[in-house]
């Protein structure tokens, strides 16, 4: 990014780290080309999280917030797009939390009862079908789902975010999976 006291362009082919220098920097126009490349990414984490569309777009709305606020934290090491993500996903918990969304209570007992085998389960089932399907579990499953099966965190990392055992973090992810079995076996 060449910027001599004139007009510079960005644009959504401007390179990565132009655009994080320039937010660094406040730049506004920066800030609008990495939330239009981000947006929709992180408004699909959101409400994965959620549930729920609306409230999604608003926790988004947050996290760029709080993306814009420490940017220049960003050390330049992994993806800018991972680390833009644990925000999202840091404030779409800290939204549950202040809810009291995370009980542990929805003790389903029905899922933990009947598993189903997935054999041809996601044969002719959509990633839209599985997406849905996700939304509609109760909030721990989803939540303890979404960071294990989809963040990638580990059961250990789960039980220190959320400040719960990790044997906790195991069985709502099993339950969780059945559930989610069960839901997608009676899309079949």
């Amino acid at each position: 990014m060449q910027h001599s006291g004139r007009n510079y362009h960005l644009s959504k082919d401007t390179p990565e780290g132009d655009l994080i220098a320039a937010c660094i920097k406040k730049d506004a126009a920066a800030q609008r080309v990495v939330y239009e490349r981000l947006y929709s990414k992180m408004l699909a984490v959101c409400q994965r999280y959620t549930g729920n569309r609306e409230t999604a777009r608003d926790i988004v709305q947050d996290g760029f917030v709080v993306l814009f606020e420490k940017i220049g934290t960003y050390a330049g090491t992994g993806s800018f797009e991972g680390w833009a993500r644990k925000i999202f996903v840091n404030i779409s918990l800290s939204h549950l939390r202040k809810n009291d969304a995370l009980r542990y209570s929805e003790q389903i007992e029905t899922t933990a009862g009947s598993s189903v085998t997935t054999g041809h389960i996601l044969e002719n089932i959509s990633a839209g079908d599985i997406y849905r399907c996700i939304e509609q579990m109760p909030t721990g499953f989803r939540t303890i789902f979404n960071m294990y099966a989809i963040e990638g965190y580990t059961h250990n990392e789960i039980a220190e975010i959320l400040k719960i055992s990790e044997s906790t973090s195991r069985s709502q992810y099993s339950r969780a999976r059945n559930w989610l079995q069960n839901k997608l076996s009676d899309l079949k």
